[in-house]
């Protein structure tokens, strides 16, 4: 199902009928850009229903207009006015010229770029450009060559299971990944990046079309990604987290073993 923002957080509906009705595009026209139901633009407009993630990223493209002022409060008329006048300046930073996009090495100069979730719309939208990287936080670690470096906060617990593995809020530290060098990497750990979401799972398989992902808790379903849809991939290096994993239950097995052997070393010795 796709995922949905909450009304009682959102101001998108009023501000969808503000900007339609200060640039005069009807209701139908506005369904005809995003590939809506003409209906649906009304019931957002009433609060009736809400939008896809997905539609607002192409709302906030289309418009040039950041996620988080679409979501978080009302536009102002003479802001959409002058949205057009806007759209040059904020143009560099959602389609910038070539020489101006984020190089992967800018971890190397200011530190690793840190992805919390409450920037993973905007990193959807703005993962290419320099301005959204210059306001992300950083992170400083002691890696000997940091270029290509990306860190990712967990979002979820699907990751876990018997309190092992990734925890929601751990620090997800990430390289970037080719395709074609999947096949090296079989089991292991990714964040990828496509147009609905950003999820971290285990590499299941793959083919030319799609990517197949893995839960460590068994509860969650298998999760198939189209290739077309996926903008980038990191591999999980390493992870920082401030929770204390407990022992296994290996690991208490042969504690307990230990414990038992040395009891019986005690009694011998009597």
């Amino acid at each position: 199902m796709a995922q949905t923002i909450s009304k009682k957080l959102s101001f998108i509906g009023e501000n969808i009928k503000k900007i339609r009705q200060v640039k005069k595009i009807s209701q139908a026209e506005f369904s005809g850009l995003f590939n809506l139901a003409r209906p649906s633009v009304g019931a957002y407009e009433e609060g009736r229903s809400e939008p896809k993630i997905e539609t607002i990223i192409q709302i906030a493209t289309y418009f040039r207009i950041s996620i988080d002022v679409l979501l978080t409060r009302k536009l102002t008329v003479d802001e959409i006015f002058n949205l057009e006048q806007h759209n040059e300046t904020l143009k560099k930073a959602h389609k910038p010229h070539p020489s101006e996009l984020v190089p992967v090495d800018l971890a190397s100069r200011s530190g690793i770029s840190l992805v919390q979730t409450n920037h993973y719309l905007e990193y959807l939208v703005q993962y290419k450009t320099a301005d959204f990287f210059h306001k992300l936080p950083k992170i400083q670690l002691p890696l000997e060559n940091p270029e290509n470096y990306r860190a990712f906060e967990m979002n979820g617990s699907e990751m876990e299971y018997h309190q092992q593995g990734l925890h929601h809020g751990d620090l997800l530290i990430g390289v970037l990944i080719d395709w074609k060098n999947l096949s090296d990497y079989s089991n292991k750990t990714f964040t990828v990046v496509h147009k609905k979401n950003i999820t971290t799972r285990r590499l299941k398989s793959f083919d030319d079309k799609q990517i197949t992902l893995s839960t460590d808790d068994p509860n969650y379903p298998i999760l198939s990604i189209a290739r077309e849809g996926i903008f980038e991939i990191w591999l999980i290096r390493s992870v920082y987290s401030s929770y204390l994993n407990p022992p296994t239950l290996l690991e208490e097995r042969v504690l307990s073993l230990e414990k038992e052997i040395k009891d019986i070393k005690q009694e011998i010795k009597k």
